[in-house]
């Protein structure tokens, strides 16, 4: 009986395992000529959120989650850089108002306005930064949503009730609160967060700041899930949701996939940092961020830079 057992394990771990390798090869791969070599003892991760609205139908309750304001042309919603090194992990912030040089156009813009010419594009505007990057990670609105609804949602600390009218953000009672897909895409993306507070509600004085705090709590939180779920139908339907909508470089395989939910099972616990940067308005009036080169460059050595 107990051989019986074994061998059923055995062979249901073979196939969980042969059917997350078949969905692995459905996700969409790019070649990105500028990803940099091995990252010393460390792996950097360009982990890129696409504001990509395809798929979403806009008469759906929830679609304030997905489709927020309107946009001209696709931009990264998010841009992380996630450094695994040995058994510490950091995730770096970089704003999506950075002013950056586009390595295609030669121009001047924001950091996300780089997105539509290409991973490679975004990739090289991080490394002239001096942040080495070595693998690339796109993910869609849609499919964020995928991947929380398919680890049971994430879980949240609020420490009041919040709300965005923007983004259809609703969490009504303070406290602990799981997060299903849409909610959590709509607290990941939410650009005016409230807070109730003294009976009052209250905007978030922290602007971008508290955004790319709530971004890093939003993939910790994600991540942890998934490394942790044990459960082969949620398994399954993980493997299922990272089958698309997720764009990765061609050298992720499927083994350093693996390796990076290894890495994390324990639970993810990231040093949480943002790239410092300073206030500026542009002679056309409008406002950007520029990088503190002083303050920058012990975090960006930090990275391998």
């Amino acid at each position: 009986m107990a051989l019986a057992i074994v061998s059923a394990l055995v062979l249901l771990a073979g196939a969980l395992f042969a059917f997350g390798w078949w969905q692995f090869g459905r996700i969409d791969k790019v070649a990105v000529a500028s990803l940099s070599g091995a990252g010393g003892q460390g792996t950097n991760y360009l982990i890129v959120g696409s504001d990509s609205r395809q798929g979403i139908d806009p008469q759906a309750p929830d679609a304030g989650a997905f489709l927020g304001e309107a946009v001209s042309g696709e931009r990264t919603d998010t841009i992380m850089v996630l450094r695994m090194q040995g058994s510490g992990s950091s995730l770096l912030s970089i704003p999506r108002d950075l002013w950056v040089k586009n390595p295609v156009t030669g121009e001047m813009g924001r950091i996300n306005s780089v997105y539509p010419d290409g991973p490679a594009a975004l990739v090289q505007a991080v490394r002239n930064l001096g942040i080495p990057v070595q693998h690339y990670v796109e993910i869609d609105f849609v499919s964020f949503a995928k991947l929380v609804d398919a680890v049971g949602g994430i879980t949240v600390e609020f420490p009041h009730p919040a709300r965005d009218t923007h983004s259809g953000l609703d969490v009504p009672t303070a406290g602990r609160v799981t997060l299903d897909g849409a909610q959590a895409l709509a607290y990941v993306r939410s650009r005016y967060y409230e807070e109730l507070v003294d009976g009052s509600w209250r905007a978030d004085p922290t602007s971008d700041l508290g955004r790319v705090q709530r971004q890093r709590a939003f993939l910790q939180a994600l991540l942890t899930k998934m490394a942790s779920t044990k459960n082969p139908v949620a398994l399954a339907r993980l493997a299922s949701a990272m089958g698309g909508g997720m764009r990765i470089d061609d050298r992720l395989t499927y083994l350093d996939a693996l390796g990076l939910l290894w890495q994390v099972r324990g639970g993810f616990h990231p040093e949480s940092l943002t790239l410092p940067v300073t206030n500026r308005t542009t002679s056309g009036g409008a406002a950007v961020l520029d990088l503190d080169t002083a303050q920058a460059r012990p975090l960006i050595s930090q990275f391998g830079g």
